[in-house]
């Protein structure tokens, strides 16, 4: 009863004082009930019961006379101050972030924010996490209202800006506002450590969560940028910053720990530093040790190298922890020979695993080497084997490379790997990898590198000096010796070697040369001079076409002679553009013939790309000769599409209608010698794909002809579009393009329409096999197959017409778009998911087409 009875008086009091701020409008008495609200202050129950329902009337009272700047309310805005910013902070941050949510647009909003932003100028943040700190407050706050303030301490920023809109001011801000947060964390955590070292007791379980539910929102950017240089600068040398901060990450909550020591790990530089600051983290708390040992190593690949190093030397830098890096080697070793990873991850994350493979083999010694000599020689044979056996290039230099390195480490006499490849940036970063790892932070190793690189040139320049006195003394005992000095000698700058045998001048002696000749000098000429000679020497070139052919497809490089595949390559492409149906017979039906290595069987599809390229070429312009095609051409296999794709986006871009800039001049259609021929490149190249050989599985184990195979056919479909009018006259005198007679009577009505109806559907009956053939393909294990198949796809959609292209979809139109779109959402492949969204919008453009839907800009 005492205790009811004597909080009567306060209830009556605080009410009065509210009654008097809402409704008078006397200077005098508005400043008296504030003076005497501010002195309840000192009040426990009024702060616990009465603080924030006073808060709420003095900041929804329409008299607003404290908020006021003039100097003759000074004695109404003293009071006002004290009372907002000597009160809870955790209570008045609520109130002022629960007013202007619920506020409209109004003076009181806008007296409200700059509030609101005066509480986080004067440093009520650091008093609010401060207040939460110390263990002997007496407290009754529930955990749903912690729960509470935690959430309006970490999200607002979205809370104002939901309100505000673009009125938030800058202090809202995520870039403003959570480097301010830190800024306090840090001064709340000073506080900490001085209450230590005066023997008080404190609890970070608040600043913890807080921290947490920042970081897992998104925004441990910000907050670690600014904690992390003074906490690693206080942590080097103060065991007491130490533990304060292992004892902060303790309290983590355990759904936020992820995000913490993902973004504390990133902005940190070097092991020795995370090791300062998180201790045995990982030995006692099973998530950090989960989220550090497997999530951040294996499931996770966007993070930089320095992260890995930093989290490796770590886990190395200590002797509890060094079994949990034998750990990660084990799963990393598992993962790295996975002929099924390997399938079905992307080159970016097997490029991550490879670079934790490296570091973690580089960072154990002798004896765990030993140790573990079974699970790296495992992984090593298995590994390498599988990346061989891929299509995609970057895959199979990073498997050798990781091998060389392995065998080196385990240092086997007589079975070290040694591999042939080009070296690039990718591979020097991984070789790098294997040298020696300093567990140091960044900061402290740059001196060091600096004395190093001064030791390293200092004998350099010793050693240039040496050799420098040297020549010289060198040159003056030859002059002595020198007797010729003032003799002129010969320009022989012009002079050219004389060759023993003449360049044939004939085609025919060209081809003796190639076939029978011995003398490396003659094989030399004779393929210098091929090219010009067939383009030159028409009949004597048809004469004898698949014969010379036959010659060149079969030609090896006995003699080393230099630029032996590209003077072959051009020879062939000349045939075929010369005399183009005997040789592309030839050649479609050889690739499918016994007894020829995949290299061979590439060239056709490479010689086939080229000269449908050339003959695609409008016949009024002077012929120029064959241009590479970088992504069907090239002499080691890349997964490099970019080729591809700008076709693709030229033909999007040519079908693409823009309202904003006007009508488009139409493009006049000019003949080519590609289109009355382009059935006999493709159709013979379809009609075998499924018969497996003794040496070649086309569906098999050769996929890597199999991926050329549809990037070539998606390249001849593409190159059959819009064919011109002109050549349909030819279509009357023989079968079209051997597989199917053209009906004359609609020749003739074409013709006089302006419709090219026999290459069009030329066109449909090319796409139409390409669609069947990619349908049986389209879930193939092998990145670069997926590739060809989704741009085979796309030239299918960009050359047939829109309502045969539709017609022949019929009822897989849905399934069609089905998978493109789970193609584009889950493919591992970037490429892939590119080209499928590119398929996508060919096909919805096909749809507004057919439907006659207006089209709008994409």
């Amino acid at each position: 009863m005492a205790s009811a009875g004597s909080e009567v008086p306060v209830r009556l009091q605080v009410g009065s004082c509210l009654r008097t701020l809402s409704t008078s409008r006397d200077p005098r008495e508005i400043a008296n009930s504030l003076s005497a609200l501010t002195r309840f202050l000192e009040d426990g129950e009024f702060t616990r019961l009465h603080y924030t329902h006073a808060l709420k009337v003095l900041v929804s009272a329409r008299s607003c006379q404290w908020f006021s700047s003039s100097s003759d309310d000074d004695e109404i805005r003293r009071p006002w101050h004290e009372f907002v910013f000597t009160g809870p902070p955790d209570q008045t941050l609520l109130v002022l972030l629960d007013t202007i949510s619920s506020t409209d647009e109004c003076a009181g909003l806008d007296r409200c924010v700059s509030v609101l932003e005066k509480f986080l100028s004067v440093g009520r943040l650091e008093a609010l996490l401060w207040s939460r700190c110390k263990v002997g407050r007496v407290s009754s706050d529930s955990s749903q209202l912690t729960e509470t303030v935690i959430g309006h301490l970490a999200a607002l920023p979205s809370i104002t800006s939901n309100r505000l809109h673009t009125k938030t001011p800058d202090a809202f801000l995520p870039r403003q506002y959570y480097p301010l947060l830190a800024t306090n964390i840090l001064c709340t955590l000073e506080k900490t450590c001085r209450a230590l070292r005066d023997g008080q007791d404190c609890s970070l379980g608040f600043v913890a969560q807080v921290l947490g539910k920042v970081c897992m929102q998104g925004y441990s950017s910000f907050i670690f940028e600014t904690l992390v240089p003074r906490l690693s600068s206080l942590t080097h040398t103060d065991p007491l910053w130490q533990r304060v901060m292992q004892k902060l990450l303790e309290k983590i909550p355990e759904r936020c720990m992820e995000s913490v020591i993902t973004g504390l790990i990133l902005n940190l530089r070097g092991a020795a530093a995370v090791s300062r600051l998180m201790g045995n983290l990982v030995v006692t708390n099973k998530k950090a040790q989960f989220v550090l040992t497997h999530k951040l190593v294996l499931q996770q690949y966007q993070h930089p190298t320095q992260l890995l190093k930093s989290l490796l030397g770590y886990l190395a830098l200590n002797a509890e922890r060094r079994p949990l890096l034998k750990q990660v080697l084990q799963s990393v070793c598992q993962v790295w020979c996975n002929s099924s990873a390997i399938k079905h991850t992307c080159v970016e994350q097997q490029l991550y695993v490879s670079k934790a493979l490296l570091l973690c083999v580089a960072l154990l010694d002798h004896s765990e080497i030993e140790e573990l000599r079974e699970e790296m020689l495992h992984c090593m044979l298995g590994g390498v084997q599988c990346r061989l056996d891929s299509n995609i290039e970057r895959i199979r230099r990073m498997g050798m490379l990781v091998g060389e390195c392995l065998s080196h480490r385990l240092d086997v006499p007589g079975s070290q790997l040694k591999f042939k490849y080009e070296p690039d940036e990718e591979i020097r970063e991984l070789k790098s990898l294997m040298e020696s790892i300093s567990t140091k932070d960044s900061e402290e190793s740059e001196p060091e590198h600096q004395s190093d690189d001064t030791s390293r040139l200092q004998p350099e320049s010793e050693t240039c000096l040496t050799q420098s006195v040297t020549s010289q003394s060198g040159h003056n005992s030859d002059s002595e010796l020198d007797s010729d000095d003032d003799l002129t000698p010969y320009d022989m700058s012009s002079d050219q070697e004389k060759k023993k045998s003449a360049p044939p001048r004939y085609v025919r002696d060209c081809l003796e040369a190639l076939m029978s000749s011995n003398d490396a000098e003659s094989v030399e000429c004779s393929l210098q001079v091929a090219e010009g000679l067939l383009r030159k020497n028409v009949k004597a070139t048809q004469e004898v076409s698949v014969q010379f052919s036959k010659v060149l497809l079969h030609l090896d490089d006995r003699y080393n002679t230099e630029g032996f595949q590209v003077l072959r390559q051009n020879a062939m492409v000349a045939l075929t553009v010369t005399d183009t149906k005997p040789v592309v017979e030839y050649l479609t039906t050889e690739f499918y013939s016994l007894n020829y290595s995949l290299r061979q069987r590439l060239d056709i599809l490479e010689v086939l790309a080229l000269s449908a390229q050339e003959l695609s070429e409008p016949i009024t312009n002077k012929h120029t000769g064959a241009q590479p095609i970088a992504s069907v051409a090239a002499r080691d296999p890349s997964d490099d599409i970019t080729h591809w794709r700008q076709i693709v986006e030229k033909r999007i871009q040519s079908k693409t209608r823009r309202i904003s800039k006007g009508a488009t001049r139409m493009v006049k259609a000019v003949p080519n010698r590609y289109a009355p021929v382009a059935g006999s490149f493709i159709f013979p190249l379809l009609r075998k794909y499924d018969r497996s050989q003794v040496t070649f599985d086309l569906l098999g184990t050769d996929h890597l002809v199999l991926g050329r195979l549809l990037h070539t056919l998606g390249l001849l479909m593409h190159l059959s579009t819009n064919a011109p009018v002109q050549h349909i006259h030819a279509c009357t005198k023989h079968t079209c393009c051997d597989h199917m007679v053209c009906d004359t009577g609609l020749l003739h009505t074409a013709l006089r329409l302006g419709i090219s109806v026999c290459v069009s559907q030329v066109a449909s009956q090319m796409g139409r096999a390409l669609l069947n053939f990619v349908w049986a393909v389209r879930f193939h294990t092998d990145q670069m197959v997926r590739r060809g198949v989704m741009f085979a796809v796309c030239a299918v959609f960009l050359s047939m017409p829109s309502d045969t292209l539709l017609m022949d979809l019929g009822d897989d139109l849905m399934e069609t778009r089905a998978w493109l779109a789970d193609v584009a959402e889950n493919d591992c492949d970037t490429d892939c998911r590119s080209l499928a969204v590119q398929g996508l919008i060919l096909l919805d453009k096909n749809l507004k087409t057919q439907l006659q839907l207006p089209d709008v800009e994409t």
